[in-house]
This record gives C-alpha cells, sequence and structure tokens, in this order.
C-alpha cells in the first residue's frame, strides 16, 4: 500500500464514521502519511515504508475498528522511530516525565522519608514530573532541531 492510497483510505474512513475516539485515531495517521510525504526518503526507504503499511493489513474490516487502528499506528510509529529515528511531538517529554516519576517516588521514599512519609513522597513525585518533563522537552527541542520530528 503506497503513501498515497493509505492517506485516501484514511480520509474515506475519516468520513465513514461518526465517533470522535475513532476519528482522531485517523487524523493521526493522516498527519503522519502528510507529514512523511514532505520528507525526501531514497526509494529503499519508501519501499520500505509501503512495505510496513502492507503488514500492518490496513484494508481488513476489523470488529473493534478503533484498536485495531490505534495497535497499527503504534506499531507504525514504533517502526519509524527504530528505522528513521523520526519521533512524534511530545515524545520524549511524556517519556521521561513518567521516568521523572517512577524515579521521583523511589527519591521521595528513600531520601524524603524524615519528613511526614506522605509528604515526601509527594514531594518527590512532583519534583521528579517536573525534572523529567524538562529533560523530555530538551529532548524534543533537539529532535525537532535535527529534524526528526513528524
Amino acid at each position: 500500500m503506497t503513501q498515497k492510497n493509505a492517506l485516501n483510505f484514511f480520509e474515506s474512513l475519516k468520513t465513514e464514521t461518526t465517533k470522535k475516539s475513532e476519528i482522531k485515531v485517523y487524523n493521526e495517521f493522516i498527519e503522519i502519511l502528510k507529514k512523511l510525504e514532505k520528507r525526501a526518503f531514497t526509494t529503499d526507504q519508501i519501499h520500505s515504508i509501503e512495505m510496513v503499511l502492507d503488514s500492518l493489513n490496513l484494508k481488513s474490516n476489523p470488529v473493534n475498528r478503533k484498536k485495531f487502528f490505534k495497535n497499527a499506528l503504534s506499531k507504525f510509529e514504533n517502526y519509524l522511530k527504530d528505522e528513521f529515528s523520526l519521533t512524534s511531538k511530545g515524545y520524549y517529554t511524556t517519556l521521561y516525565g513518567g521516568l521523572g516519576l517512577v524515579f521521583g517516588l523511589l527519591f521521595g521514599v528513600a531520601i524524603l522519608s524524615n519528613l511526614e512519609r506522605s509528604l515526601g513522597i509527594s514531594l518527590g513525585l512532583i519534583g521528579g514530573m517536573v525534572i523529567g518533563s524538562i529533560m523530555g522537552r530538551s529532548k524534543d527541542a533537539q529532535a525537532k532541531e535535527f529534524g526528526n520530528m513528524l
């Protein structure tokens, strides 16, 4: 399935449905495909992307469309990240924010436990999330600067 065919396919799916959750997934696919069209890829890379689009089996008629296409979108985004180092907007912010929560919790339990336990945990979580989000935003800015953001 070519990128143009996939784009047309998702545009038609978008017009067929009235569910906002499905439309959101289709819009994400459409946005990624449009941004990929603007990039300069070699013919081998384009062929590789088209092979992945074929392997996602998008033309099938699943019972739960939203779940099926959300999983397909996730697989496609992972492929683009692994193969071309292309990430979606806010990818690192969410990743580092989550890691910040984990390390903030550990910090709150281990270091700030001399405060009231719930206060130490709360401060650790907040601090970890803030620091993780800041680090993620800087990493997102780097990715955008290098042209690796979709």
